[in-house]
């Protein structure tokens, strides 16, 4: 009987260490407090009447109590003059946030280098993480690597510095030169050390050489554990190792878009997750958005993009797996596209959607099942009767679970869900008002763009 009892705690004693060991929930590359954030891009230049940092910073509060969690600056850095795009039908022009003059130094227009510190520094105070937009794929043509170091930059077979793309007001970088790698590296260290940020957006990331991205990061990341965001999508091997999230374009820009417009079905939803399963690393997160810089000034505001759909297609980029961005002036029903070159104050006094916003980040926050991954829960769509009208999921971790009904159409009807396992009780989160689930049989009436989010109690 010792014989069998020693043999039992032995096997006991193993299977606890197997199950320490178990890695269900594997540890993300990136800091904890990540793994349930949301993230808001501050456009400097548009903020506020003095598109200054000292003006932006009297809006923290406010965005505290929205309850996002990192600010994504949009590029910091001096802007060049040289070259500089000028809209068609003006004379004059700010420039491009992306043409960088000077990696080590602050644009003039929105403060000093003591400003933004003291923005980084209260925003540390009140909980924020602050990334800065980070373009290593080009330079302004007054950066002065442009005459310092002109083998820095590509050039073509005359010699002459070759332009990215047709953005003429760019010079291309040269990443074949170890001396320039070198001296990036050290630029983004600067902020680090002298600001203490927490991590960059990094521009057009995947035209940049990936081993290029692994060293910076492994350098950087001597001084703390960042937090990294890639502009790209079709390069999932940069999610391996360096960074922790990249754009959902092809779910935020593509299949979003075109449903509201009714020109995809509801099951490109259901292939884009699929396809994002099977390609990309199990701690990578998608950002999801339904509008930021790029897309408002270019491509139409998220009104124009989803109509009256836009706060339906909101709840869908913060209930889908990933991270969801907040850009400026969102918040507040943002219907304007703004200018890129040139002075164009966001109008706070428009639509107050921070209540709508409030409640979807408070859920992200506190629920387990929206978490990024790896740490949240995954999706399972749950079957319904309008099935080409209504997307309906599931995303639950252990006893947090999350029912999410949404109607991605213009029309008005009764639906009812078939699948038992999402029957009970529940808190729907807009109106923190009891909704019980008791029977398949409930009827559950949906308006036009209407969208029930459904905590379990």
């Amino acid at each position: 009987m010792k014989k069998n009892l020693s043999n039992l705690t032995v096997l006991l004693f193993l299977s606890l260490i197997l199950l320490s060991c178990r890695n269900d929930v594997p540890k993300a590359r990136y800091p904890d407090w990540a793994k349930n954030a949301v993230i808001y891009e501050v456009n400097t230049r548009q903020y506020t009447p003095e598109g200054t940092f000292k003006a932006f910073v009297t809006h923290l509060p406010r965005l505290k109590e929205l309850g996002v969690d990192i600010l994504w600056f949009m590029p910091i850095h001096p802007i060049g003059l040289e070259k500089r795009k000028v809209p068609a039908g003006m004379k004059t022009s700010l420039g491009s946030y992306y043409s960088v003059r000077d990696y080590k130094a602050i644009n003039p227009e929105f403060g000093t280098e003591a400003d933004f510190k003291a923005v980084v520094t209260k925003a540390h105070e009140m909980g924020f993480k602050v990334i800065i937009d980070w373009v290593a794929n080009h330079t302004a043509w007054d950066n002065k690597w442009v005459t310092e170091h002109p083998d820095w930059y590509v050039q073509d077979s005359a010699g002459h510095i070759m332009s990215a793309f047709d953005w003429t007001d760019v010079a291309k970088l040269n990443y074949d030169n170890k001396e320039m790698r070198k001296a990036m590296i050290e630029s983004m260290k600067y902020w680090l050390v002298n600001c203490d940020i927490d991590g960059f957006r990094c521009d057009v990331s995947g035209e940049v050489p990936l081993d290029f991205w692994e060293e910076a990061h492994r350098e950087l990341e001597k001084t703390k554990i960042l937090f990294m965001l890639a502009e790209n999508e079709d390069k999932p091997e940069q999610c391996n190792i360096v960074f922790d999230a990249n754009y959902g374009w092809a779910m935020s820009n593509g299949v979003m878009v075109n449903i509201a417009k009714g020109k995809d079905s509801i099951n490109s939803i259901i292939r884009q997750l699929q396809k994002s399963d099977s390609t990309f690393p199990k701690d990578a997160i998608k950002m999801n958005f339904i509008t930021n810089h790029d897309e408002n000034s270019w491509n139409g505001t998220a009104k124009e993009k989803f109509g009256e759909g836009e706060k339906v297609f909101a709840v869908l980029s913060y209930t889908l797996p990933g991270i969801p961005l907040i850009y400026s002036g969102q918040e507040a029903g943002l219907n304007k596209r703004l200018q890129f070159f040139v002075k164009d104050t966001i109008d706070w006094n428009t639509t107050d959607y921070s209540k709508f916003y409030k409640a979807l980040n408070a859920l992200k926050h506190r629920n387990e099942a929206m978490w990024n991954p790896p740490y949240g829960g995954t999706f399972r769509p749950v079957a319904n009767s309008n099935p080409k009208k209504v997307l309906s999921f599931v995303r639950e971790k252990g006893k947090h679970k999350v029912l999410v009904i949404l109607n991605l159409s213009n029309e008005k009807f009764d639906l009812t869900l078939k699948d038992e396992s999402v029957l009970g009780e529940y808190t729907e989160i807009f109106g923190n008002s009891a909704f019980k689930l008791n029977s398949l049989e409930h009827r559950i009436g949906m308006q036009p763009w209407d969208y029930w989010v459904l905590e379990s109690k």
